[in-house]
């Protein structure tokens, strides 16, 4: 949430223009989301891509613009290049406030974590391009969770969802590529190389889930003129920033529906306050979230 927040900030100062993805526009934060600021006058952009940012920070020189960055590893990549282009470029009017996480973490923190019911992943194809599944074979061998890497045609989530099933009933725990048409074990290894020439390891705290080491990313220090919080002297999220008795994220159950403790439809808030339009967690937010997926196919109720 304080990652919101500090976009949100940005967004109000003067000769700033804070520019992100369509879906982040609308994630609330504790003031408010980055729409609500644009409405109230503050200066928002949304863009399809990092580079549509530099290229607006290389046509308006007057204007500092942030690139508020979040993803998985499938959008660090772009993310990277952003950065190393407005270098070229000699740009000192750009920068990026990252909040990129990475997958592996979070799935070795849900396994540890209390209550955990998570019996076997699908991980996610997209990521697996980047990063290859070569670093699941390690985490298969510590935690004995089968992983099968699946693609998101039917057939390949079926294919995927069985090829689980089928390593859970017979007791064993093994990675399998149920999607070779696109991925291979070590991953787009420039993709890999882009993002450590622009990134380092860091701890993130993930919403919902608290802070998890390796959980995401920072820009390297050689690099600092292009870290928004460097540029602007913001303060990184903290632990004891996180205040569960804030209103908006004791309503927000995200973290037990990514858990899996939590079925989107049980919470008390889906398709009342928590709707894709006045969304109360980013699971509602993104077309691929577990609440927004139940509000769009989940039956509703009938008189």
């Amino acid at each position: 949430m304080a990652a919101i927040d500090h976009a949100v900030d940005l967004a109000h100062r003067p000769h700033v223009l804070l520019a992100s993805f369509g879906d982040m526009l609308r994630v609330p934060g504790s003031c408010g989301s980055l729409l609500t600021a644009r409405a109230n006058g503050a200066n928002v952009l949304m863009v399809y891509s990092p580079l549509d940012a530099v290229r607006y920070a290389e046509s308006h020189p007057s204007e500092h613009v942030v690139f508020f960055a979040v993803g998985f590893e499938t959008t660090t990549p772009a993310t990277a290049l952003a950065v190393l282009q407005a270098q070229r470029l000699g740009l000192n009017n750009f920068s990026v406030l990252a909040s990129h996480v990475r997958v592996l973490p979070a799935m070795e923190a849900l396994i540890q974590a209390p209550q955990n019911r998570v019996q076997g992943f699908l991980a996610a194809g997209h990521v697996c391009c980047i990063t290859g599944y070569s670093d699941y074979e390690e985490f298969v061998r510590r935690f004995h969770i089968p992983v099968v890497v699946t693609g998101f045609e039917t057939i390949d989530l079926l294919q995927g969802i069985l090829d689980c099933v089928t390593q859970l009933e017979s007791g064993s725990a093994e990675v399998h590529n149920t999607y070779s048409r696109s991925v291979d074990r070590n991953g787009n290894r420039h993709a890999r190389d882009v993002i450590g020439s622009v990134y380092e390891i860091d701890t993130r705290v993930w919403r919902g889930l608290g802070p998890i080491d390796s959980g995401g990313y920072a820009i390297r220090r050689e690099l600092q003129q292009f870290d928004a919080l460097q540029r602007f002297n913001l303060k990184a999220v903290e632990q004891n920033e996180i205040n569960p008795s804030d209103e908006l994220q004791s309503r927000c159950r995200a973290g037990e529906v990514l858990t899996g403790r939590l079925k989107p439809c049980d919470c008390p808030e889906f398709r009342k306050a928590c709707t894709p339009e006045t969304p109360l967690g980013a699971p509602m937010v993104s077309s691929e979230g577990a609440c927004a997926a139940y509000e769009k196919f989940h039956p509703r109720a009938t008189l």
